[in-house]
C-alpha cells in the first residue's frame, strides 16, 4: 500500500478534532444544532489553517445519513465518500483554473437540479478571489437566492479582492493562524500515534517554521522524519531548517554584552560553516531582543519561568532605549541582506552596528578633543610694512580667531539642607542620567534628603524600574551632585505630589491641546471643514 502523507492522513474529519479554530467551530456547531443554516459561507485565512477541511466537515454535517447535526457519524456512505472525494453532490471548484464567466454559468445551471443522493448539493469554490469580474456578476443572483437544496462555501486567502456585493451575501468567518503551542501539541499527538520518537525542542522549531499553518507543520514533520531516519531530533531539525540554535543566539548576546567583537564574529563563521540562515539568524535575534524588552517591562508576559531566569541578566545589562535600537538594527538588517555584497558580510555588519551603537561606548569611542590654539590678539600700535596694494598708514587688520574656551572644572556644589518638592524636578533635569536610570528618577518623588540618605517614593505601578543597575547609577550621580556619600532608599508608595514624568506628560498634553485648538480655530481650516463637510484627524496634529 502506498504511503499517505501526514497532512492528508491526519486531516480532521470532525469539528471535535479541528485544532485552533474554536471561534468558527462554535458558531457553525450552534447553527447546525439549531438548524439555522445560511445558504452561503465564506472562510478566509492564510494557507493551511483549515478552510477546505471545514468545508468538508460542513458537507458531512449537512448530508450525514443520521441527520443534520454538528457531529456527523463519519461511517455512513455519505461521510466516507465526502472524505474520499467521491460524493457526487459535493463539488469542489478551483477558481484559479475555472475563473471565467462560462465556467460559472455552467456551474449555476447544474445547481438548479436536485441532489442525486444527498440532502444538499454543496459547492466549494476555493481561492474564490481569482474569479473574473464577469464571473462574480454571474453568480450574484444565485448566491443571494439559491435553490433550497444548494449550499455555497467560498474559501479565499485574499478577501480584499472579493467584491462587496458578494461579501454581503455570505456569512464570513476569518480563520486565524495556529498558535505555536497548538501546533506543538498536535504534532506531539501525531508522533505518539505514529510511534515515532521525538524531542519536544525539535517540534518547537517545526512550529516556528510553519508560520501558523498546520498543513505546513505536518509537511515539515514528514520531511524531518525522513531527514532523521525515523527520529525527530532537535539537531537534525535545526540542520534541516537552517535555523539558529539557542547556543548561537546567546553566544552572540554574551559577546555583545562583553564588548567582545571577536567572539561574535566566531559565531558568524560557525554559522557560515554550517550553512545556517543569516536571514533567520537576524529574525531570531530580533525576537530575542523583543523578549528581553518584555522581561524589562512585563516579565509576567513570559510564561516560561526558565526563560525569564535566562533573560534576566540581559534585561539588567542593557537599558530600554538600547534594546529598542537593537531590535530596529536587527529587523532593518534583514531588509538590507539583499543589498549587501553577500549575506555573510550583511549579517556581520549588523552585529558590528549593535556593538558600535552601545550607549556605554559613546564616551569611550569619541575622539579626544584637540587642544585649543592660543588666541591671536590684535597687534600693538606699531604698524607692519605695507603690503603691495595696501595704502601706507592703513595696516592690514589682523583677524582674531575665536576658539572655544576649555571647560573649567566645576566647583563643588554646596548641598542644600533640604529640597522643596519642586526642586526635585530641576535636579532630575540636571543629572546626566540615561535609560532606565533616568526613567526611575523621573517617576519618583523626593520624600527626604538628609545628611547621608536620599529617600524617594515610587508608585507600585512602576516597580519594574527598580533594577539594581539603575539604582546604583542614580545613587552615584546624586553623590556626585551633592559632593558627599549618600545612601539611596526607595519606598513603594503612591507619590503625594506630581513627579517629573507626570509633569512632562501634562505639559505635552497641554501643548497638544493648544495645537489642536489652534488648528480648529484657524479660519481657513474652518472654511474647508464647512465647505467639504470634513473632519479633522487630531492624531495627525503635532505641537511645534
Amino acid at each position: 500500500m502506498s504511503y499517505q502523507v501526514l497532512a492528508r492522513k491526519w486531516r480532521p474529519k470532525s469539528f471535535a478534532t479541528l485544532v485552533g479554530q474554536e471561534h468558527v467551530v462554535k458558531a457553525l456547531t450552534h447553527a447546525l444544532d439549531q438548524n439555522r443554516l445560511h445558504h452561503a459561507y465564506l472562510f478566509t485565512g492564510t494557507r493551511g489553517v483549515g478552510k477546505t477541511t471545514l468545508a468538508r466537515i460542513m458537507a458531512k454535517a449537512l448530508n450525514c445519513e443520521s441527520g443534520v447535526s454538528s457531529a456527523p457519524c463519519g461511517k455512513c456512505s455519505a461521510c466516507t465518500e465526502i472524505d474520499g472525494g467521491r460524493f457526487v453532490d459535493y463539488i469542489e471548484l478551483d477558481a484559479a483554473s475555472n475563473r471565467g464567466v462560462d465556467d460559472m454559468t455552467a456551474l449555476l445551471e447544474r445547481a438548479t437540479y436536485a441532489p442525486t443522493i444527498g440532502r444538499y448539493k454543496v459547492y466549494v469554490i476555493d481561492e474564490v478571489h481569482q474569479l473574473s469580474g464577469h464571473a462574480f456578476n454571474a453568480m450574484l443572483k444565485t448566491l443571494e437566492e439559491p435553490p433550497a437544496h444548494v449550499k455555497f462555501i467560498l474559501a479565499t486567502t485574499d478577501p480584499q479582492k472579493i467584491p462587496v456585493t458578494v461579501l454581503s451575501r455570505c456569512l464570513q468567518f476569518n480563520l486565524k493562524q495556529m498558535p505555536q503551542s497548538h501546533i506543538v501539541d498536535h504534532l506531539s499527538r501525531v508522533l505518539e500515534a505514529e510511534g515515532v520518537s521525538f524531542e519536544p525542542a525539535a517540534l518547537r522549531h517545526l512550529a516556528k517554521g510553519a508560520a501558523g499553518s498546520m498543513r505546513d507543520a505536518l509537511s515539515l514533520l514528514d520531511q524531518a522524519i525522513a531527514h532523521g531516519a525515523g527520529k525527530v531530533e532537535e539537531d537534525g531539525v535545526r540542520t534541516m531548517l537552517g535555523t539558529l540554535g539557542d547556543e548561537h543566539l546567546f553566544a552572540l548576546l554574551d559577546g555583545l554584552a562583553a564588548q567582545d567583537v571577536q567572539a561574535m564574529l566566531d559565531v558568524v563563521r560557525l554559522m557560515d560553516a554550517r550553512s545556517l540562515s543569516f536571514d533567520g539568524g537576524l529574525q531570531e535575534l530580533a525576537s530575542l531582543f523583543h523578549r528581553i524588552s518584555l522581561m524589562q517591562f512585563a516579565p509576567q508576559a513570559l510564561l516560561d519561568e526558565a526563560e525569564r531566569e535566562r533573560l534576566a541578566p540581559y534585561a539588567n545589562t542593557w537599558d530600554a532605549e538600547y534594546l529598542q535600537l537593537a531590535y530596529q538594527i536587527a529587523i532593518h538588517g534583514r531588509d538590507e541582506l539583499a543589498l549587501a555584497p553577500d549575506e555573510y558580510s550583511g549579517f556581520a555588519m549588523s552585529l558590528l552596528r549593535l556593538h558600535a551603537f552601545r550607549p556605554d561606548r559613546a564616551g569611550a569611542s569619541a575622539p579626544a578633543p584637540r587642544q585649543a590654539a592660543p588666541s591671536v590678539a590684535r597687534m600693538p600700535a606699531r604698524s607692519p610694512e605695507p603690503a603691495s596694494g595696501t595704502a601706507a598708514g592703513n595696516p592690514a587688520p589682523v583677524v582674531q580667531r575665536q576658539t572655544p574656551a576649555a571647560p573649567a572644572s566645576p566647583a563643588p556644589v554646596a548641598p542644600p539642607p533640604a529640597l522643596a518638592g519642586n526642586d526635585w524636578h530641576a535636579l532630575v533635569a540636571q543629572l546626566p542620567l540615561t535609560g532606565m536610570a533616568r526613567q526611575l528618577a523621573q517617576h519618583c518623588e523626593l520624600a527626604e534628603l538628609g545628611e547621608g540618605v536620599v529617600r524617594l517614593r515610587l508608585a507600585p505601578l512602576h516597580k519594574h524600574l527598580l533594577g539594581k543597575a539603575q539604582q546604583d547609577k542614580l545613587q552615584s550621580e546624586l553623590q556626585s551632585r551633592f559632593g558627599r556619600p549618600l545612601r539611596l532608599e526607595i519606598d513603594m508608595a503612591e507619590p503625594a505630589t506630581e513627579t517629573p514624568a507626570e509633569r512632562s506628560r501634562n505639559a505635552q498634553r497641554e501643548r497638544q491641546e493648544k495645537a489642536v485648538a489652534s488648528i480648529e480655530q484657524d479660519p481657513f481650516v474652518r472654511d474647508v471643514v464647512d465647505l467639504f463637510d470634513a473632519s479633522i484627524d487630531e492624531s495627525t496634529i503635532k505641537p511645534i
